[in-house]
């Protein structure tokens, strides 16, 4: 595999933003670990505020400490996810010479997609973000907001155009689901999809409704 590849010789890089949904970026990062995939991980001031609301999850303000906590919580293996601070400039992401083969942004804020739409470099996520644009890599960007403004899509569109994949968190319910945590892992099932991380959650169009037709239209 060239270096460029995704794999263990070029990690992912996951950024949580300050949108409600948190629950996405943690499943992912969950899912991405339990892989064995090496992630980068970048955590937004506002992030930081939104997980303790919702996870009542208190992330410590040091990128080691930060680390330790999140290894921890998805059972990463020693060595397989890194923090870094929001102005660590010096990290490998922050310039072409480092740049991941994906990223991916969930949940992305508002504030987050127009920083990256416009090119502001303003904190290490929106220089990430510019970095994977610029050496054409692949970038992936998980809305949660809803209504949408036209100032929203048409940064939106502005990402399109360059590339960016906007996968919205506007789940399906086709796989009938059951619990809160079934609507999670269809979005995180299209991220793993896009990213070609092999997966098992059973979401895909064909499988399910062919199951659901082989039961005689039984739930």
């Amino acid at each position: 595999m060239s270096q460029f590849g995704l794999g263990r010789s070029n990690p992912i890089t996951v950024a949580l933003t300050g949108a409600s949904g948190m629950q996405y970026g943690l499943r992912l990062l969950q899912c991405l670990l339990s892989t064995d995939t090496e992630v980068y991980l970048l955590v937004s001031k506002a992030a930081r505020a939104v997980l303790a609301w919702e996870m009542d999850l208190q992330v410590p303000a040091g990128a080691r400490a930060a680390a330790d906590l999140f290894a921890q919580r998805c059972g990463a293996r020693p060595g397989r996810l890194r923090v870094f601070a929001a102005e660590e400039w010096t990290a490998p992401i922050a310039s072409g010479s480092g740049a991941p083969g994906a990223m991916v942004v969930c949940p992305c804020s508002m504030g987050t997609l127009a920083a990256i739409a416009l090119g502001t470099s303003e904190n290490l996520i929106a220089r990430a973000a510019d970095v994977v644009i610029k050496e054409q890599r692949q970038l992936i960007l998980v809305p949660r907001e809803t209504p949408f403004s036209a100032i929203h899509l048409r940064h939106m569109a502005t990402l399109a155009e360059l590339g960016a994949v906007i996968l919205a968190a506007c789940p399906g319910f086709y796989h009938r689901p059951r619990t809160v945590e079934d609507v999670i892992d269809f979005i995180v099932a299209r991220i793993l999809d896009h990213l070609r991380v092999p997966h098992d959650i059973p979401v895909r169009w064909g499988q399910i409704v062919g199951e659901y037709a082989q039961r005689g239209g039984e739930t």
